[in-house]
Formats: structure tokens, sequence, C-alpha cells
């Protein structure tokens, strides 16, 4: 016992020191990289990159697919996470499955499925440029790759949690009188706000930073269908490895935000499970 008891700290002590040596090779000093070489030529550079018109619709464009995606994968989210928790019914694996499909598909193969639906070469082209409608190299095709690999993070926040929770409060809410919506606001929202935050999050830095699908969908026309890691990559390949970086930074700032507010809630989380 005596020997097991000197072996423990050791141990703990060696696996902590593993998980400090990675952490830092991995995490941090990515990301001091990041900003050495975005800052490399002072404030005035950074500034004159992140406010070039190209970057600048990038951001615009970037923020406009997440706002779409974003609110669309919360209802989305709530209502499966609902059916899934709340009903029994024939499919319900299935829409389990597909909940959990865009974790399975590459992203760049999600992009090429969007390619081949709506592109040159689909069937329905001929109908999309007869409405003057492009999907494909052009804002929607943007979105729609974004709705696509941030589909499942609501959902699976809330479903755990909603499972947990059982249908006992509603049941009896129901049989108070309350309507759908007056469960849902008064009884499952309040249970499940914090999961649902957190899902949002998950979410908005999944489609903020989301490349392969965007990638294969966007053509890389610059100022219209570029997101910010596209405007990263298209400056990297250009050799502009400062202005590249100055853009990361720029991405990475609003990462920090989504991770200041994804621990916030782990907190109120981690407090409502106690």
């Amino acid at each position: 016992m005596q020997i097991q008891s000197q072996k423990r700290p050791l141990a703990e002590k060696g696996l902590i020191s593993l998980a400090v040596i990675l952490f830092f090779v991995f995490l941090v000093l990515p990301l001091l990289v990041v900003l050495s070489q975005g800052l490399a030529k002072g404030w005035g550079f950074f500034w004159q990159a992140i406010s070039e018109e190209d970057t600048i619709s990038a951001l615009k464009l970037t923020l406009l697919a997440a706002g779409i995606a974003v609110p669309l994968n919360v209802i989305f989210g709530i209502a499966a996470a609902w059916a899934v928790t709340k009903y029994q019914f024939r499919g319900r694996q299935l829409l389990l499955t597909l909940i959990d499909l865009p974790f399975s598909i590459s992203p760049v193969v999600a992009g090429l499925i969007y390619v081949l639906l709506f592109g040159a070469q689909s069937w329905l082209y001929p109908h999309l440029q007869a409405v003057d409608f492009q999907i494909i190299y052009a804002i929607p095709g943007i979105i729609l790759a974004t709705l696509f690999v941030s589909v499942p993070f609501v959902a699976r926040e809330l479903i755990p949690i909603m499972e947990s929770q059982g249908i006992v409060e509603e049941e009896a809410a129901a049989v108070l009188g309350a309507n759908g919506w007056q469960i849902f606001y008064y009884v499952t929202l309040p249970n499940i706000k914090w999961a649902l935050l957190h899902g949002v999050v998950l979410c908005t830095a999944r489609a903020l930073g989301e490349f392969g699908a965007v990638s294969v969908v966007s053509g890389h026309i610059r100022g219209y269908t570029n997101t910010l890691p596209l405007q990263i990559e298209i400056l990297y390949n250009e050799y502009n490895i400062v202005a590249a970086f100055s853009v990361a930074i720029l991405l990475l700032g609003l990462s920090l935000i989504l991770l200041l507010i994804r621990q916030w809630t782990e907190s109120k989380l981690a407090r409502q499970s106690v």
C-alpha cells in the first residue's frame, strides 16, 4: 500500500506535466506565433491589413453566413431535441443519424454535394437560371455550406439535458391547462437555457471558422464570396504572410470571445447539474 501511495503522486505529476506541455505546444505556442507574425510590422500595418476592402467584405460575409445559419440551427436544434426526447415515433433513430451526419462527412465532400445539386451540371441549374438565382459561387451557397456543417451542435447539446429532465414537468403544465408555447417558454426553456446558449456558442464558432465546404462552393471571388478563412488562405498563398496573420488575429479575437462565453456557460451548466 505504501508503494502504491508513493507511485500515485509521481504518476499524477507526470500526467499533469505532460498535459501542460501538450497544452503549450499545441495551443499556446501557435497563438503566440499568430500574434507575433500578425504584429511583425507594427500596429499600423495590422490596422491597414484588417481594414482593407476585401478583408472587410470577407468579415461581413462571415458574419452574414453565421448570422443566418446559427438562428436556423437553433430553431432546428430545439425542434429536433424536443421531438427526440419528448416523443417516441417511427424514424426517431433516423433523425438522430441525420443530426450527426455532418460529423461523419468531410466538409469538402459536403461542398461537392452542393456543387452536384446546384452547379452548372445539375438538372436544377436551368431552373435556377430561369429565375436568375445563383447558389454555387454565390452567397446562398456560402450560407448553405455553413448551415450544413454547423447543424448538429445545438441539438446535440440539448438532447442529453432534455432526456435527463424527462417529461414530468411538461405533463404537469399540460394538465394545468398550458398550451404548447406556454409549456416551452415557461417550463422547458428555463431548464435548457444554459445548454442552449452553450450550443449556440459552439454552432457560431463552427460557422465562423468553416473552410472546407465553403471553399468548394465559393469560387474564391474577391470581395464577394470570400469568408475570413478563405481571405487568410489567399493572402498566405500570395506570400503576403504578415497580412494573412493579421487577418488571422481578427478571426482569433472572435474565437476568444466565443471561448469566454463558452467557459461562462459551462460554469452555469455545472452549477445547474449540482
